[in-house]
């Protein structure tokens, strides 16, 4: 992590502070996050033209509601490619919906993509093939909202392997041995760990609370 940057790969994040309401009244589109990444990523096209990804998280969804969209593409010019498929499908939700075009809340509930984090990236492959499945974010999904995890990396490993044993010492059976699923994969573990040790704490918590609570016996 000492080297310096050069032409490595391009990584753009977004975190909007205010709810999504906000950008639509100033700016006339909950879409603001969306449009900006766009144009974040194409001032980064140079970083990287072996493949583009881009992923949104929409925050305080309520269960059974999608909060993780991810799209990918690996074609002549990728972040076109991505952001012509965002569009498109933005613009038939809109078109078949005509209800959601001035209810932020349903825009957020239903439609893919609008969020208030999203992360891309633009890809200068140094390892793995020019295909789709080299392209950032990798994304670990879970059932357990707080496991999920994507990851997007400007970085080369030399001790992938040694980390890849590492997994599959612990009882891993990792899908991939490049340096990014690698990272993932540990980072998962840790994650996994952590989620695991909290789980138990407050499980004692509770069950100690609920022995401490007065019942009346008539």
């Amino acid at each position: 992590m000492s080297d310096a940057l050069k032409h490595e790969c391009g990584i753009a994040q977004i975190r909007l502070l205010k709810p999504l309401e906000f950008y639509k009244e100033k700016y006339g589109s909950a879409f603001y996050g969306v449009n900006k990444m766009y144009l974040m990523m194409e001032k980064q096209h140079n970083r990287g033209q072996d493949g583009a990804g881009f992923a949104s998280i929409k925050l305080n969804t309520k269960p059974g509601d999608r909060y993780i969209s991810r799209l990918r593409s690996n074609a002549a010019q990728p972040i076109q490619d991505i952001f012509a498929q965002i569009n498109e499908r933005i613009n038939s939700e809109l078109s078949e919906h005509p209800e959601y075009v001035d209810n932020v809340a349903l825009q957020k509930k239903n439609i893919p993509y609008i969020g208030e984090l999203l992360l891309g990236h633009v890809r200068y492959g140094t390892f793995g093939k020019n295909s789709i499945e080299s392209v950032h974010p990798f994304l670990r999904q879970n059932n357990w909202m707080h496991r999920n995890l994507i990851v997007a990396g400007n970085f080369n490993m030399t001790n992938v392997f040694q980390l890849f044993d590492n997994l599959v010492e612990l009882g891993q059976h990792p899908k991939e041995n490049s340096d990014t699923v690698t990272v993932m994969e540990k980072i998962g573990h840790f994650l996994d760990d952590e989620v695991r040790k909290l789980y138990k704490k407050l499980k004692k918590r509770r069950i100690l609370q609920s022995r401490s609570l007065p019942f009346n016996c008539r």
